[in-house]
């Protein structure tokens, strides 16, 4: 049965974190091959987990890896690890969310790990429901912030966001649209490169999506 509808919130409680899955920095980002070699792809991964990492604030964040590379990037970020063998991103985040439920973390904000212009992901938590913040294209889901305790299901891939509204539907929560320009834009083709170098807009439209 979905939990009782819980009201809107301000300020973010204590419990809060940040939580990253990360792939191997050595091979993310293989729609780049073309205009990358291998280590400047890994290199750059390295460098925009570290961004989306920074944008936590003062959450504490958690990366969901199993790769050797990412658990010695996360010691230096002084993040938390969470070691999950690789069977892809929704189990990934599940498994994250499910763990840090039963070690008291109340809420989540789930970032994809190559957001360049990622900024102020805490404020994206201070929201008692479901938030869901879309890419550019209003097909993929870049961030999710939710209770670790909602029963909701993940469900990445082509056409996400128009899945997690359904799920966000079905859990019962009050949901919020978080447009942003910055949190929109994720690097995965090289046209998405020219991003790097501009300026954060910083530019979001919250939008109450109703219970």
């Amino acid at each position: 049965m979905p939990p009782p509808p819980a009201e809107p919130a301000t300020g973010l409680p204590p419990t809060t974190a940040v939580l990253l899955p990360v792939k191997a920095f050595g091979s993310a980002k293989g729609r780049l091959d073309r205009a990358l070699a291998n280590s400047e792809r890994a290199a750059l991964a390295e460098r925009l987990a570290t961004l989306v990492a920074q944008a936590a604030n003062d959450l504490p964040v958690v990366v969901v890896t199993d790769d050797d590379a990412v658990a010695r990037w996360t010691d230096r970020m002084n993040a938390r690890l969470i070691w999950r063998p690789a069977r892809g991103l929704n189990d990934a985040v599940a498994h994250g969310v499910s763990r840090l439920a039963t070690e008291g973390i109340d809420r989540v904000v789930v970032a994809h790990a190559d957001i360049p212009r990622a900024h102020d992901l805490d404020r994206v938590g201070d929201f008692a429901g479901i938030t869901l913040v879309p890419d550019r294209h209003r097909d993929g889901t870049n961030v999710i912030a939710l209770p670790t305790r909602s029963g909701f299901r993940f469900a990445y891939g082509p056409g996400s966001f128009a899945r997690h509204l359904l799920e966000a539907e079905r859990v019962g929560l009050p949901r919020r649209l978080y447009f942003d320009d910055d949190l929109a834009w994720d690097v995965d083709t090289p046209d998405d490169l020219s991003v790097l170098e501009a300026p954060k807009n910083v530019v979001t439209k919250p939008q109450d999506a109703g219970a």
